[in-house]
């Protein structure tokens, strides 16, 4: 059997000082969403911090709604799983303080963290983690739930010990843990998942304004390393400029993920903030609907790629941030290569193809959701997709409610654009039909469940086949790999670097 240590102090990232501001997010000091320019940051305190976003969550619920807002509020701050992701994408222990994997690899034997207590009172055991495993499964709407279709049984040992029996090896099952469908619950807490969280984590959830704020309180009897500030407060905006507005007036204390890089050089050497790029999973993801016309034609789809400079898009409507990337293939992936040559920018082969394609002079609807990323990138598509002869008619959908209803859950579209956020997201994408790109899976599927199930080499290389595959198909296109752009007071410490999963980890936030 091979034994994984428990972790160190060190799992998680703090950058100092200046570098400080991170790409996570916190905010002005208030005890309350509403705690404005008279919070505990304002005057250099400890208490609090508020963070600008954009993009607020529909409910509570991830188990049942769709959307990386509800995950990036919850996981780490309210919810925990046995294992966390750190900062470089490798696994952690968490909840489990250490775990044994059988010579055949199909077995996991977790020691739980002794003592540690649900924010309701409820001691967390081993069945807590049963019944989390298997409640993805039987109530889970959420197309994360087949990251747990691997799984055969768990049996409880001991209140801190649980074994998961795999029906076969899995690369991917242990990291998938690590993200939201690996959170832990207590069968007690989960009635009113929708507005009611309850966890593990190091804070509880104070207040909830719709459409406004959430507010955090840190938790006094957190199993862990305490928050370094009593309180927290994720603070909605739906105009990107707002956000910097409200940090240059005091009223929050860091614009997590940037949604207007344009403005970036007015904070640029302006010793009051730091402005920080990190490394991202998002990829800005150009749909299109596999499963009806004009899109069930690989070669209409394979057009709109080589239709598109991607170049362009990045320069012009993020202002150079971020990162090409030529698949749906973050770098930090272990099966990433760079596939960025597959569909060079190119308008004569995209009129070549429409053309045999019996499809030039094409009318199409682009659902495009409310998010600044989405309005600036839409703009350049269309008027490159227009060059190549296809006619694409903005619609504009409000995010998230209306976007997830018309073009996630039912399908209705014939090209979206939108930021996929969830960590090594491929085969969510792309190994389901019923998923709402709507990809025939089928020269997928096998291949991809024997790369899981393969040595570590056979991973790597049999998900690189699976890759290419899915770009040779056109599946859909990647614009370019989103930046984790965040601007801050100076005076705020201790925010992760990178965005490697949805979480947005608030613990280790405080002031200098």
């Amino acid at each position: 059997m091979r034994r994984i240590p428990a972790r160190s102090s060190a799992a998680a990232l703090l950058l100092a000082a200046a570098l400080t501001l991170s790409a996570c997010s916190a905010g002005s000091g208030g005890g309350s969403p509403d705690a404005g320019a008279d919070a505990a940051g304002q005057d250099g305190g400890t208490t609090g911090v508020v963070v600008a976003l954009t993009g607020e969550p529909a409910n509570l619920d991830f188990t049942t709604t769709a959307g990386a807002a509800i995950p990036q509020a919850l996981m780490a701050n309210v919810y925990e799983g046995l294992v966390e992701i750190d900062q470089d994408g490798q696994i952690q222990p968490l909840l489990a303080q250490s775990w044994d994997i059988s010579e055949d690899r199909t077995t996991y034997t977790f020691t739980l963290e002794p003592g540690v207590m649900f924010n309701n009172g409820a001691a967390f055991t081993a069945d807590d983690v049963k019944f989390s495993l298997e409640r993805v499964k039987s109530d889970w709407v959420s197309s994360l739930k087949a990251k747990m279709d691997v799984v055969d049984t768990v049996t409880v040992l001991s209140d801190t010990e649980v074994q998961v029996q795999l029906t076969r090896p899995s690369n991917a099952w242990l990291f998938d843990l690590g993200t939201p469908v690996g959170a832990i619950f207590d069968e007690s807490g989960v009635a009113d998942l929708a507005s009611t969280a309850v966890g593990t984590g190091p804070f509880t959830i104070e207040s909830w304004k719709r459409g406004e704020s959430i507010g955090f309180a840190a938790r006094d009897d957190y199993w862990g390393e305490a928050p370094k500030v009593q309180t927290a407060t994720l603070r909605y905006f739906a105009d990107a400029v707002a956000t910097t507005n409200a940090l240059r007036s005091g009223d929050v204390d860091v614009v997590y993920n940037m949604q207007a890089p344009e403005l970036l050089p007015t904070f640029e050497g302006d010793d009051a903030f730091t402005v920080l790029e990190g490394t991202s999973n998002g990829e800005i993801v150009l749909s299109m609907n596999n499963a009806r016309a004009p899109f069930n034609d690989v070669r209409v789809r394979q057009a709109v790629l080589h239709a598109v400079d991607r170049q362009a898009v990045l320069d012009t409507a993020w202002s150079g941030y971020g990162t090409l990337v030529g698949a749906p293939v973050p770098p930090t992936d272990p099966y990433y290569e760079d596939l960025n040559n597959t569909y060079p920018y190119d308008p004569d082969k995209a009129r070549a193809l429409l053309a045999e394609a019996g499809a030039e002079n094409l009318d199409i609807a682009f659902t495009v959701p409310t998010r600044p990323y989405a309005t600036a990138v839409s703009e350049i598509v269309v008027s490159q997709l227009a060059e190549v002869g296809i006619n694409a008619t903005i619609e504009s959908a409000e995010f998230p409610a209306v976007w997830l209803d018309t073009v996630f859950t039912r399908h209705d579209y014939d090209m979206s654009v939108v930021l996929a956020v969830e960590s090594r997201d491929v085969l969510t994408m792309f190994n389901n039909p019923d998923y709402y790109l709507g990809y025939d899976n089928s020269k997928i599927k096998d291949a991809a469940a024997a790369a899981d199930a393969a040595d570590e080499a056979g991973y790597v290389s049999g998900m690189q086949d699976v890759v290419r595959t899915i770009n040779d198909d056109a599946a859909a296109g990647v614009l370019f790999l989103f930046p984790n752009i965040v601007v801050a007071k100076a005076g705020v410490t201790g925010l992760p670097a990178n965005s490697v999963t949805e979480a947005l980890d608030l613990g280790a936030v405080g002031w200098q």
